[in-house]
């Protein structure tokens, strides 16, 4: 299988060189090319076609969120993640309103990082779990008073399980641990669970699951 080809989007040099290191020595990506400013993103992506952007939000000239916007709009195909130190609630949604296809904090672990960059490949939305939780959240306070359609009934007890925890930010490798099954199954039971839902995505997925409450349930038993 080829590497996952990254773009890397900062403009502290420094940052950028160690990230490319520690990248680089995974077998999974590579590193083609750097920016220090969304323009030169912009520039960089339309000449080599990378699979995937990790991109800042501050920058100069042109910042993260502006340069997401123009870089989808002609490579809508591209993946591009924020990687940034901005926790807070404006800086995330805004990234999400952007197009952003995942979000993560500088502070990550590097093999939590690899981690959810490898989950990219099979459709999972690189969020760090204290990100997710603030979307789980945010999307909670915009329930409707109209209750969804109990589509919901129609999941086996496992897939409930399935859908609780990833509501709860957790990835498929980590659901596979708490649930003791391979990682493979917990892939199954979500397409699954996107059939029956009628649902597109594990985002939508667990957006779902807030509104039915799901997630409220698993807290409580814990």
């Amino acid at each position: 299988m080829e590497p996952m080809r990254i773009l890397l989007v900062d403009d502290y040099l420094l940052f950028r060189k160690g990230l490319k290191a520690l990248l680089d020595a995974q077998q999974e990506f590579e590193v083609v090319g750097e920016a220090e400013n969304g323009l030169e993103a912009l520039e960089q992506a339309q000449k080599l076609m990378p699979d995937l952007i990790l991109m800042d939000i501050t920058m100069p000239v042109c910042d993260g969120l502006e340069a997401t916007r123009r870089i989808l709009a002609n490579m809508p195909y591209v993946k591009i993640v924020i990687l940034t130190v901005a926790e807070d609630d404006q800086s995330l949604f805004d990234a999400i309103k952007s197009g952003a296809y995942g979000y993560l904090l500088k502070k990550l672990d590097p093999d939590e990082l690899f981690e959810l960059l490898r989950g990219v490949s099979s459709g999972e939305a690189p969020i760090s779990r204290y990100m997710a939780r603030k979307i789980m959240h945010e999307f909670a306070q915009l329930v409707v008073d109209e209750p969804a359609e109990p589509n919901v009934r129609q999941l086996t007890e496992r897939e409930h399980e399935v859908l609780q925890l990833l509501a709860q930010g957790l990835s498929n490798k980590a659901i596979a641990g708490q649930l003791a099954v391979a990682e493979n199954t917990v892939k199954n039971h979500l397409k699954n669970i996107l059939a029956k839902l009628h649902l597109e995505n594990r985002v939508q997925a667990a957006v779902y699951a807030v509104q039915q409450g799901l997630v409220a349930k698993t807290q409580e038993k814990q």
